[in-house]
């Protein structure tokens, strides 16, 4: 590919007023996809300023007709619909998964896109009771000037996740995509235009978090921040929009327990278990990495693993026969290895570690092969996230046991749970404490329901009509009737 690609602000598309670059890395081969503006605090300036404009001057808002918000939306996702394959492809190249995963990948941003314009029109208030000489109208408003801040795990996924409600709810957005896999953001400024989004609504800027990301925190023209990343960046960013108590949501990480109890359907919960550590190669927030196994099916199901992980193929993910692609980088590729170099001394039995491709197309790829180590949930193998494709498998010998296992942990995001009895399953879910809990699966995270978590896994949620009451301010209007 190796093009030479521009940002996308006020409806333009411009390169970096530094005139500054960067690659965009193909994680399979090490090799240069395309050259991409590097922006900083004069682009964000002028995004800023764009989606001002866009908002205050009624080209977006409360000012345009939820049915126009909804049109454009809708046709949005017909044409992510259209270029489907190219998207996913594109996918692939920039950050490594599979091109089956990359394709419903694709799949799921067409229907955010299509759900959240149904929403448009669908945004309500109320009229509270306030006596018979007066009248109290509750409306809501769109919030303003949205920063948003996506990961590299979900690219395009994690840009629509945000992008449809904050339009949807009459928002006006500045994108910052993560440096590593700008390509679909960019695709989706493109798409947009071609919609007919009005200039300034949708603004991208390609750069580094330090200096294209930090100066939307600190922008007065911004309203909001929505993030989703790491726990540490997450805490930096609620510091720093504190100065302006800027409205902050925050999607951040995990250490999720898998728990698989001793009457479960172990065929079932190995698969399971082992698609939710090792997809999308381990580098998922909600990654289910901490395995624990009532002692009873505990050999049983570490051998399943075993057995699972082994079986799976390392390659680039534009072949339909890979099952792992490699991770998004070179430093996250040698941040995941040592932690599992580290693992034997820190007291973890390594049970299974994969084989790299053999392919010499691959050779400066950036894999990682799935990696399996019996462990307790006292190092930093159970404690940490590592964002990769490592399993710590934990036994436990009752409920009691397991729950406090579970919950002894900073994050709180997801919890899987494996048993055919429906009462064990739901006291657990019960207990423990995480936004999201799957019984009998791992991962689903439909568009439709709620995506979000406890303690230190981040502030706010995201999907279904959750999203929206993130994206908009409420309003109180009092009518003196007498």
């Amino acid at each position: 590919m190796a093009e030479n690609l521009k940002m996308y602000i006020g409806g333009a598309w411009v390169d970096a007023r530094s005139g500054d670059t960067f690659d965009s890395i193909d994680p399979a081969t090490g090799g240069a996809l395309a050259t991409v503006p590097r922006g900083a605090s004069l682009d964000v300036d002028l995004a800023v300023a764009a989606a001002r404009r866009a908002f205050d001057g009624g080209t977006w808002g409360s000012a345009v007709a939820e049915r126009e918000r909804a049109r454009i939306l809708f046709r949005i996702a017909q044409l992510v619909a259209e270029q489907r394959q190219s998207l996913a492809e594109l996918e692939v190249r920039d950050c490594g998964k599979p091109i089956g995963d990359a394709l419903a990948d694709i799949d799921e941003v067409a229907f955010m896109f299509e759900y959240y314009g149904g929403w448009a029109t669908k945004i309500t208030g109320d009229i509270p009771p306030v006596g018979p000489d007066a009248m109290s109208l509750v409306v809501k408003e769109p919030v303003g000037v949205c920063g948003l801040i996506v990961p590299w795990n979900y690219p395009m996924l994690m840009a629509a996740q945000k992008v449809a409600p904050a339009l949807a709810a009459g928002c006006t957005v500045v994108l910052k995509p993560a440096e590593q896999t700008p390509l679909t953001a960019l695709r989706m400024a493109a798409i947009a235009e071609q919609a007919g989004l009005p200039a300034g609504v949708f603004n991208v800027v390609t750069g580094f978090g330090v200096e294209a990301g930090a100066p939307l925190l600190t922008h007065p023209g911004v309203d909001k921040i929505s993030f989703t990343g790491s726990r540490a960046i997450g805490m930096m960013i609620q510091r720093t929009c504190a100065d302006q108590l800027k409205r902050v949501t925050l999607e951040l990480g995990g250490k999720s327990p898998n728990i698989i109890f001793g009457d479960a359907d172990i065929e079932r919960a190995v698969v399971g278990s082992a698609l939710g550590v090792f997809g999308n190669q381990g580098e998922v927030c909600s990654a289910g990495s901490r395995v624990l196994v009532h002692r009873s099916v505990y050999d049983d199901v570490l051998q399943g693993m075993t057995d699972f992980a082994a079986g799976m193929k390392l390659g680039s993910g534009l072949d339909p026969e890979t099952t792992m692609g490699p991770l998004v980088s070179a430093a996250q590729r040698d941040r995941v290895q040592a932690y599992i170099d580290a693992g034997p001394g820190e007291g973890a039995n390594l049970v299974f570690s994969g084989q790299r491709p053999n392919d010499p197309a691959l050779a400066n790829g950036y894999f990682v092969p799935p990696a399996i180590f019996e462990a307790t949930n006292d190092i930093r193998l159970a404690r940490e996230e590592i964002f990769g494709p490592v399993a710590a498998v934990i036994p436990f010998s009752d409920v009691d046991e397991v729950v406090r296992l579970a919950n002894d942990t900073e994050y709180g995001l997801a919890a899987a749970i494996w048993t055919r009895d429906i009462g064990l399953a739901l006291r657990t879910a019960k207990a423990v404490r995480a936004g999201v809990v799957w019984i009998n699966d791992s991962q689903p995270a439909p568009t439709e329901s709620m995506w979000g978590g406890y303690k230190q896994s981040g502030i706010g949620r995201e999907l279904g009509p959750y999203a929206l009451d993130t994206y908009l301010e409420s309003k109180q209007i009092y009518i003196n009737l007498s």
